[in-house]
């Protein structure tokens, strides 16, 4: 092992808790066991589970199967751990989201093949289904298919109850995050729809989980602790379906949590719906891709369903998210501005960060204009690092080192710190300051500083870059749909509609006008265009203006 390997591997391992390293250890010694599980019956709820849906389908015959962008057929028992497709695209196949698909109704037995498939296939203890993760999505979306009224026979209860025995002995201690609250999710739902001498312990062991868990992953001004705007949605998605099984159980140890739960589902959605572009879209900050979550507009009729509603206006003003550390500017009504001043994520599970500190995007005139380049796979490629790199994202880049160390697919081992220096809002103008201390641990101890300053109809960003000389390179991701020029002024961006906006470069050695591309789904690559300042004089100006009509 290279010396660079045992440094990220000691500055990963630093930040961990005690109880990650030492359940990563105890999992390895101890194997988990097929354990006798009594009968099972179902619980006599009073209400039917009904409740909107977001997923869509990935098949129709459950043959063929369409995860990620990638189609794959399952036609044996092999062919569930096919070493043929990645370990997520698995992990889907086994989570059997299309009993909550939006239109599985519409295809008639094709949830009991999916179910009776699964079952007959997998046998306890056999490959990527059993692992805790796919386990506790699989429970809960089978119970919710049941618990529409559909018919839930002997030999998939027996199954449910193993399943939710095999996961009681793995619970995700050595990740957490929302990890381990997918696993109290799944503990909670198999607790409150079986009845029998375990389910009081899974029920009490799931709500134990959420009633740690929800008060750390949920921070005060509502965003999820990992700050990922994909995953933040999914777990508010989360929260509803426990909201609602307390008032379709009415369990009173579900009952007794409902006020806590709805707070944090009205904060959740308030820092979505301020977090949102002007098309309804989540930013691009850490790992986020359309598709992977319901969307605000879902969210909120599933809240809006049972009662909990979004209080911030239909038109979003200028606001710092403080304890997420997101800046939101809308400077007039043709603008918005979304600011990364945030920490890489949960000090020991920062898996989903990217190295995207003091990055930006902006829309215009309603539509997209400066994008970070988004996640179209996990895994450890090449691309996957990439795409975590700083270089994919609209901030600076210096020594061509990334700001975090971003590796190994989801680890990070030292990390740029933010420093939130001034936020001021007045007289039509918004100023913001902030530095970061990424590049303090190369040989110039480099601190680089951006300012923003937004009027109604310009931003000025301006970058500065101490510590000894050295070559660094701003980076700007224009959306697809927009064409840069460079003209004698600098560049010219068209966008859809007919309007155009000025780009100004000041302090560059040289600027370049460079194709990339653009991420917006998982196995979804478009071509875009990337601007490259690069400088070495510790200075750069950027300027960006547009117009009223």
């Amino acid at each position: 092992m290279g010396f660079r390997k045992i440094s990220l591997l000691f500055h990963t391992v630093r930040n961990l808790k005690v109880k990650q390293i030492y359940f990563r250890l105890y999992y390895r010694l101890r194997k988990v066991q097929l354990r006798s599980v009594p009968d099972v019956s179902l619980r006599a709820w009073p209400n039917t589970w009904s409740a909107p849906r977001w997923c869509k389908r990935s098949t129709s015959d459950a043959v063929a199967f369409n995860f990620l962008g990638v189609t794959g057929t399952v036609r044996c028992q092999k062919d569930w751990q096919s070493d043929r497709h990645s370990k997520l695209w698995l992990y889907n196949l086994h989570y059997l989201n299309d009993l909550d698909a939006e239109d599985i109704e519409g295809f008639p037995g094709l949830a009991d093949m999916l179910i009776t498939n699964w079952i007959e296939a997998n046998p306890p203890l056999s490959g990527n289904g059993w692992e805790p993760y796919p386990i506790s999505l699989r429970i809960v979306n089978l119970i919710k298919w049941f618990a529409r009224g559909n018919a839930c026979f002997f030999d998939v209860k027996s199954s449910l109850a193993k399943q939710t025995d095999v996961l009681m002995q793995q619970i995700e201690y050595h990740i957490l995050g929302n990890h381990l609250f997918a696993n109290g999710k799944a503990l909670v739902f198999a607790g409150a729809f079986l009845e029998g001498p375990e389910s009081d312990a899974w029920l009490t062991k799931g709500l134990r989980i959420l009633d740690k868990e929800i008060p750390e992953q949920f921070l005060t001004d509502g965003a999820h602790f990992e700050l990922s705007p994909m995953y933040h949605a999914t777990l508010i998605w989360d929260m509803c379906d426990l909201i609602n099984l307390a008032q379709c159980s009415e369990l009173p140890s579900l009952e007794s949590r409902l006020n806590q739960w709805r707070k944090v589902v009205s904060r959740g959605l308030n820092w979505l719906r301020s977090m949102q572009h002007p098309d309804g879209g989540i930013p691009f900050f850490n790992d986020a891709a359309f598709g992977g979550a319901p969307t605000y507009e879902q969210l909120a009729a599933y809240a809006g369903s049972l009662g909990i509603f979004s209080d911030l206006d239909d038109f979003p003003m200028t606001q710092l998210n403080a304890h997420s550390g997101y800046a939101v500017v809308v400077p007039d009504k043709h603008s918005k501005a979304i600011i990364d001043l945030a920490e890489v994520g949960p000090k020991y599970q920062p898996g989903h960060a990217h190295a995207d500190t003091l990055s930006f995007e902006l829309s215009l005139y309603g539509q997209r204009f400066l994008v970070n380049s988004g996640t179209s796979q996990y895994g450890e490629d090449s691309e996957r690092q990439r795409q975590r790199s700083t270089s994919a994202h609209n901030t600076v880049e210096i020594a061509e080192m990334d700001s975090s160390e971003v590796w190994a697919g989801f680890r990070v081992a030292r990390r740029a710190r933010p420093t939130i220096e001034s936020f001021e809002e007045k007289s039509g103008h918004v100023f913001i300051s902030a530095s970061h201390n990424g590049y303090k641990r190369l040989t110039g101890k480099h601190l680089h500083r951006r300012t923003w300053d937004f009027t109604p109809l310009s931003l000025e960003v301006v970058d500065h870059v101490t510590g000894d000389e050295v070559v660094a390179v701003s980076r700007l991701y224009v959306h697809p749909d927009v064409k840069v020029s460079l003209v004698s002024t600098g560049l010219i961006a068209d966008l859809v509609g007919g309007h155009s906006v000025s780009i100004e470069i000041l302090g560059a050695d040289e600027v370049r006008l460079t194709p990339s591309t653009w991420h917006p789904e998982f196995g979804c690559s478009v071509p875009n265009q990337c601007i490259e300042a690069f400088f070495s004089n510790g200075s750069l100006i950027t300027r960006i203006g547009w117009s009223e009509f």
